[in-house]
């Protein structure tokens, strides 16, 4: 047997996966357990411990450690910059030789959190460049096998912010990288930073805020970031100060990751002064307006340039700035590229998925391939569990003999107006609430997206909901007909269905769908399927099951948020509760 675990560590959204015989059986984010602080840069500890006792195994049964980060990688790089920028230089290369540090003594950590003798482990540890973990993760679990066009990009990884590689049968050859200074990362994050939005993680918020805007800083973003024809993006020198952000990875007293400021008194002078957290003038929208329209520009001119050098329709990405739905729907409509494949957990918890499959096709020179087709790798509970959890809320509640009648219930429920905790099966992998940790509603109802921002989420009002439709449905209610089942595209919806669907679509007639595939999460399909029945409708409102926190992972951590929020009614494995002040209709 080979037992690869893989590790992002030492980084923000610290994550484990475990790959044996080449198939993933399960991952799960370490801010889902544990303390569970969101983004969290812990050792995944929780996550490395629960992969084992979930498969049954024990230290001395892994192979292989794989760390998507690369100490070697962009040597030249790192020297030319120390070289320009001396003292946030010195500072850069004495964070990364502390992090290399940290990385060698992988062992004596395992041990310790196995509670194993450092001397019965066996396993090798692999080291891969932290874009090539991206751009694994999304090529090696995806279907393809012929000549495949892959791409990653975020704020920086082992010196580099972006990384265009040839893709075919198990073989990744990188084609070019961007290193840094320049990062479209740093950049949108900047940008955010500048608008308010100064805690780790926010740049989707200015999604969603840019649509309230007018572009009204095109000229000023133009000025931020370069494309060159013959290149692939350039910033605008003495603007950013990536190693004035802090160290990557530091906490603050509460645990939250500290973010120092990425842009300088020059993007002031061009942009104006920087804003309150939570003060959104129109200034403000328009700004967000601007840099979401430049970088949907740089990433378009960026897969035009990937698909000049490789002629293929299909194409594979991933990185943090790949979760930007807007611009992924745009690629689709403005690049030669139709064969879309990014899995679910794009961002750096999804390296440690990259970093195991690299080392199955390379190292071990394996080629059977693994194909994700669903996201449902994380933490499971007993039916034990959820009644226990479900008894002590002291409410009364209906135990379902099957999933028909579940879903035939919720659906009743949902239909009538009401707001469902719905909790199923194995958690998700990635970011996204994909119908096993979601908050569903009726997405007809006028009312429904404030109702649940102001007294659910407690979260900023703009904040658009995804729906969740039937795969075959997609082309019924959206203008591209987009297979997108781990949510990463925000795509218009027909104009017949804006009005008809007003919680779920956004100011200016989007929607981040999610296409249900009875294939990958079959209950789930049911659900909606009913609910269609009932109203004509072929999808539902879906969000997150949290508030202000990582999404839930126990049952009673599902049954607490349910009771702490105005929820109507939870569905905990076969079990369902409605508070007693609710009607059923």
């Amino acid at each position: 047997m080979t037992a690869i675990l893989g590790l992002n560590a030492f980084h923000a959204d610290s994550a484990a996966c475990l790959v044996i015989d080449g198939k993933l059986v399960g991952a799960v984010a370490e801010e889902r357990l544990g303390t569970r602080r969101k983004h969290t840069s812990a050792f995944p500890a929780n996550a490395i411990r629960w992969l084992l006792a979930d498969n049954g195994l024990a230290l001395g049964d892994i192979t292989q450690v794989a760390i998507p980060r690369y100490s070697s990688a962009n040597r030249l790089a790192k020297v030319a910059y120390v070289a320009k920028n001396p003292v946030g230089g010195i500072s850069a290369a004495l964070e990364h030789f502390s992090r290399s540090k940290e990385t060698v003594s992988m062992l004596d950590q395992l041990a310790k959190i196995c509670g194993a003798d450092p001397a019965t482990a066996r396993f090798e540890t692999v080291s891969v460049e932290h874009h090539l973990a991206h751009i694994a993760s999304a090529y090696y679990a995806s279907p393809f096998d012929s000549m495949t066009a892959g791409f990653s990009y975020d704020a920086s990884g082992d010196f580099a912010s972006a990384m265009a590689a040839r893709c075919e049968g198990h073989r990744i050859d990188v084609l070019d990288k961007v290193t840094l200074p320049h990062s479209l990362g740093f950049f949108y994050t900047a940008m955010c930073q500048l608008i308010g939005f100064d805690q780790f993680g926010e740049e989707y918020k200015v999604m969603g805020l840019a649509s309230y805007g007018e572009d009204s800083y095109g000229d000023e973003m133009k000025r931020l970031v370069e494309l060159p024809k013959d290149g692939w993006f350039r910033l605008a020198p003495g603007h950013f100060g990536m190693h004035e952000g802090g160290t990557s990875g530091a906490v603050d007293k509460d645990g939250r990751l500290i973010m120092g400021r990425l842009y300088s008194h020059r993007v002031n002078a061009l942009l104006g002064a920087s804003a309150a957290r939570g003060e959104f003038t129109q200034r403000e929208k328009d700004i967000a307006r601007s840099t979401q329209v430049r970088f949907e520009e740089a990433a378009i001119h960026c897969l035009n340039r990937l698909h000049r050098q490789m002629p293929t329709e299909q194409f594979v990405m991933a990185g943090g700035c790949a979760l930007n739905g807007v611009a992924n729907a745009r690629i689709l409509r403005d690049t030669p590229f139709a064969l879309p494949y990014l899995q679910a957990a794009a961002s750096d918890d999804g390296t440690c998925l990259g970093a195991a499959l690299w080392v199955w096709h390379n190292t071990l020179g394996r080629k059977e391939r693994f194909y994700m087709k669903h996201a449902f790798w994380g933490p499971q509970y007993s039916d034990a569990r959820h009644r226990s959890a479900i008894e002590a809320t002291g409410l009364d509640f209906q135990t379902c003999a099957d999933a028909d009648e579940i879903a035939e219930i919720v659906a009743d429920l949902i239909a009538c107006g009401q707001v469902i905790g719905w909790y199923q099966g194995r958690s998700e992998w990635g970011p996204r609430a994909l119908g096993n940790r979601s908050i569903l509603a009726n997405p007809a109802i006028s009312t429904m997206k404030d109702t649940i921002n102001a007294k659910i989420k407690r979260r900023e009002s703009f904040r658009p909901f995804a729906p969740s439709v039937l795969k075959e449905d997609v082309a019924t209610y959206f203008e591209q007909d987009v297979a997108s089942p781990f949510m990463m595209h925000v795509v218009k919806i027909r104009s017949e269905w804006r009005e008809r669907l007003p919680a779920i679509t956004h100011v200016d007639g989007t929607g981040r769908l999610q296409s249900v595939d009875r294939e990958n999460n079959a209950l789930y399909h049911r659900l909606i399927t009913a609910f269609k029945q009932r109203t004509g409708i072929g999808l539902v409102l879906n969000t997150s099951f949290n508030e202000n926190e990582p999404i839930v992972d126990t049952p009673d951590q599902a049954v607490a948020c349910f009771m702490r929020t105005d929820m109507d009614a939870i569905a905990i494995g076969r079990y369902v509760v409605k508070k007693p002040d609710r009607n059923d209709a």
